[in-house]
């Protein structure tokens, strides 16, 4: 069975495929595209999310190796995000080494990401607004009447869409980044 979902928050990722493993479906492979691959299972499995900066291949290796020395399986997930998939069979033993300081990592490197798009964002959003030709609609469209005003402003409405989307991005960034700081700067304090 193949599933596919997106997800911005590692805890609700782990919690979803804990409730997939709790109907009897185990994880079988985690593409970068969101798509999530089960197959039936009668056992009891528990997954586990662990984040790690860039690893080579020798110390992927090595980590690899501690934790399947304590049962633990290793789900290919993709590659470039940091996040490593762990899934054993449920038993007194279910939590992994670095749980908590993988999670402040995590959260530390969507900060960055959120802040440096953002910025991003804020200087194209700036740049539209001083810009002196940078109307929402074509001058024109405003002179025009009837049943032709609404077609000419209908068709041009997802361009001026298009044109605000760096307002939204700049509000969507922020937002991810001051959620990312406030699970960052919990998970710092305890």
């Amino acid at each position: 069975m193949k599933k596919f979902k997106l997800f911005f928050d590692i805890e609700k990722e782990e919690q979803w495929l804990n409730e997939q493993l709790q109907k009897g479906y185990r994880c079988t492979n985690i593409s970068g595209l969101g798509i999530y691959t089960f197959e039936k299972t009668q056992k009891r499995y528990v997954i586990r999310l662990d984040y790690q900066d860039y690893l080579s291949k020798k110390k992927l290796e090595d980590y690899k190796g501690i934790y399947e020395d304590f049962g633990w399986t290793y789900i290919n997930g993709p590659w470039l995000s940091g996040i490593r998939y762990w899934q054993k069979e449920a038993d007194d033993q279910n939590e992994i080494f670095s749980d908590r300081q993988s999670r402040s990592n995590y959260y530390k490197r969507l900060m960055g990401y959120s802040f440096w798009l953002g910025a991003i964002m804020l200087s194209l959003a700036f740049s539209f607004m001083t810009d002196k030709d940078s109307e929402l609609y074509h001058e024109g469209l405003w002179s025009l009447q009837g049943s032709l005003f609404w077609k000419a402003f209908l068709f041009e409405t997802p361009f001026a869409l298009l044109k605000l989307s760096p307002f939204f991005l700049v509000i969507i960034f922020s937002s991810s980044y001051y959620k990312a700081y406030r699970k960052y700067s919990t998970l710092n304090e305890k």
